[in-house]
């Protein structure tokens, strides 16, 4: 397995696995904490159809910026 690069594919890969953490995570706390928990979830949803939509959103946008290294 090669290791993950900043690359497009990259940063896409890590956004992706990142949403289905989230989603998991957000489905577990509203099984066992609180059904507002999957709020979460709905907004991960979002971001998804934005991203697929768009090509951006919020998410991708911040791994864009940490992977440049915080510049513009």
């Amino acid at each position: 397995m090669t290791p993950m690069s900043c690359s497009t594919a990259g940063q896409q890969r890590l956004l992706f696995g990142l949403a289905g953490v989230m989603t998991a995570i957000s489905l577990v706390l509203g099984v066992v904490v609180s059904p507002w928990w999957l709020v979460l979830a709905g907004f991960v949803a979002v971001n998804q159809l934005t991203f697929a939509a768009m090509g951006a959103c919020p998410a991708s946008l911040l791994l864009g910026r940490a992977c440049r290294g915080g510049t513009r």
